[in-house]
């Protein structure tokens, strides 16, 4: 068994807008393994700052699926809607250092100006922000607050502070990053995503920055989760550094996909888990994480068991 890094912590960061489907049990799953392979925690986190989309007993019904698998967690769950002090506190630093800026734009005065600077205006669905409000906001009240990347990324200092990482590095303003699964990553942030919000319009604190401020704060080591986020993940490291924040080592696994061949997701039809046959469900979940070897096991504890083995040698870095 590797024991690489001490002190390892992993998370399993479920939004409660519904129950788990078979995609986020393999998320939750490889993060576990993960942790468990190296001698580590294991911790569950409500990220429930969405107040709109989240269902109510959503949370309650997440942590019996998990347990239902055998999937519990080495500390009590904790809930982003109880940190708002915590994220302001983030955000009124970023504000002292010059990084963040009130932001007073819509969604069509985006759109506005990116027609007018003849740019694409979407990515992945998202509008890119042209950085309309970078020098003021010209008589518009203030709907939201963003941090100024290209002013981050010019910045050398900035982009060295934090924990040392020799995996990261700045060049050109090219954000280089390396996934323990899907290798050497680069992204240039402030051109391909912009600046991007940290408390939006309607008062409620991005995932950006809550999620930065929540995996520091619990001392996570190590994120696992579904390859759909590695996009999210320079925008996070900008932050972790603009904080003067540790960047965790990341791992992006394989999507579950639906029959239209799109990621499984609640929006696409996914079905709840069914937790009757708890043993089956993990051995899907295995299938899709491509365990090496069989396991031949009559609980889900016995499963678990043996699968942390054959994890235990994969994608070290």
């Amino acid at each position: 068994m590797a024991c690489y890094l001490s002190g390892y912590k992993g998370r399993f960061a479920p939004s409660p807008t519904g129950p788990l489907h078979a995609g986020s049990l393999v998320a939750a799953l490889a993060s576990w393994l993960d942790a468990r392979a190296h001698g580590g925690r294991w911790l569950v986190r409500i990220e429930d700052v969405d107040m709109p989309r989240c269902v109510a007993g959503a949370d309650e019904t997440i942590l019996a699926q998990l347990a239902a698998c055998s999937l519990l967690p080495d500390e009590p769950p904790l809930y982003q809607s109880r940190r708002g002090a915590l994220y302001q506190n983030a955000l009124d630093q970023l504000i002292a250092q010059g990084l963040a800026y009130p932001c007073g734009c819509s969604r069509q005065d985006i759109a506005r100006a990116l027609a007018q600077r003849g740019q694409p205006q979407q990515r992945h669905g998202e509008l890119v922000y042209p950085g309309s409000c970078r020098g003021g906001l010209n008589g518009k009240p203030a709907r939201a607050w963003r941090l100024q990347t290209d002013k981050y990324q010019s910045n050398s200092a900035l982009a060295q502070s934090g924990r040392a990482q020799a995996a990261i590095k700045f060049i050109a303003n090219e954000l280089l990053w390396q996934d323990r699964r899907l290798g050497r990553q680069t992204q240039n942030v402030s051109r391909d995503v912009g600046d991007f919000v940290l408390k939006r319009a309607d008062g409620l604190w991005a995932y950006q920055l809550a999620m930065v401020v929540d995996d520091a704060a619990q001392g996570i080591t190590d994120i696992v989760r579904g390859e759909d986020l590695a996009d999210n993940t320079a925008r996070q490291i900008l932050l972790q550094r603009a904080l003067g924040l540790p960047t965790p080592r990341y791992l992006h696994t394989p999507l579950v996909l639906g029959a239209d061949g799109e990621k499984l997701s609640k929006q696409n039809g996914a079905r709840a888990l069914d937790t009757r046959d708890p043993l089956a469900l993990l051995e899907q979940a295995g299938q899709t994480l491509e365990l090496p070897g069989q396991i031949s096991a009559r609980t889900p504890a016995e499963w678990l068991q043996q699968a942390v083995p054959l994890w235990a040698n994969r994608y070290q870095t």
